[in-house]
């Protein structure tokens, strides 16, 4: 009988150290600031980047693949960022230059500020702790709450949320590495409330001490609407201030609705209209 007391006490003591182990864990979880100083220190020094990549667009059925577009992307660290993509008959260039933005779609400028899509460059752009904490929290993610948690058999950090809620905009990254790899966007980072907007990150590529990964899903209530293939990156290039000069390009790039209409033409104006919505439409 004695045996079976002193077994039955080892388990309980094995099973309070175990509690205490937990709970110990738990208050040493690394705060949502610190999380994001380590990640952009591991994502690297470079000044800037030029990345070519294809743009693939799915149909709701996730198989069939509506639309191939290029897309050149050009970043300035940490605060500086231009996209612009081809399409068969259309230009879309989107420019974010300390913290004013500009859209051009078919030499129209454009309101594109509430597009969810454009939001995945982010975490790869405010390599800055201060500028991309401000930029989450304008997004949704509390960065005062961070938890551990498990994707895919990976140990991971949460800024946004206490593991497993995942009903509100959270950030996960890798606990050994610090490179993210999945973000949930939810309610005011969605256009249409309740929807849910997650983009991952695939296939981190290190040059020049500096990461950048090589292919971006984005699902829409769990369903794969798009990916990114990176095709080429270029450290540290070149490029002129011209090419993010907002109010030089507001100046060139009229507001649709500032273009004049000649007599006899308002048919034609309402299908450049028809072409802007149309694309609008496609890349959201």
């Amino acid at each position: 009988m004695n045996n079976y007391i002193k077994f039955f006490l080892f388990l309980f003591f094995i099973g309070i150290i175990f509690i205490c182990l937990g709970t110990l864990a738990n208050a040493y979880v690394l705060r949502g600031p610190h999380i994001l100083e380590l990640m952009t220190q591991k994502l690297g020094k470079a000044k800037g980047l030029l990345v070519s990549q294809k743009l693939v667009l799915y149909d709701d059925t996730q198989q069939k693949i509506e639309d191939e577009l290029t897309e050149t992307l050009r970043y300035i660290f940490p605060e500086t960022f231009r996209s612009d993509i081809l399409s068969e008959n259309v230009k879309r260039i989107h420019i974010l230059s300390k913290g004013d933005v500009l859209t051009v779609i078919d030499e129209k400028t454009v309101d594109d500020s509430e597009n969810p899509y454009n939001n995945y460059k982010d975490i790869l752009l405010f390599r800055s702790r201060a500028l991309l904490q401000s930029r989450l929290s304008s997004l949704g993610v509390d960065i005062a709450i961070s938890s551990l948690g498990r994707f895919e058999d990976k140990i991971s950090y949460i800024i946004g949320a206490q593991y497993p809620n995942e009903s509100v905009s959270q950030i996960w990254l890798d606990k050994n590495t610090f490179q993210p790899f999945r973000w949930i966007m939810r309610s005011s980072t969605a256009k249409i409330s309740g929807e849910r907007l997650e983009v991952r990150y695939f296939e981190w590529h290190k040059a020049d001490n500096t990461w950048y990964p090589r292919r971006i899903q984005f699902y829409r209530n769990d369903g794969l609407v798009r990916e990114i293939i990176v095709q080429s990156i270029v450290m540290n290039p070149s490029f002129s201030d011209t090419l993010f000069d907002i109010e030089h390009l507001r100046s060139i790039y009229p507001p649709v609705s500032d273009v004049p209409v000649a007599q006899g033409k308002k048919e034609g104006m309402d299908e450049v209209q028809k072409t802007i919505e149309d694309f609008k439409k496609i890349y959201e």
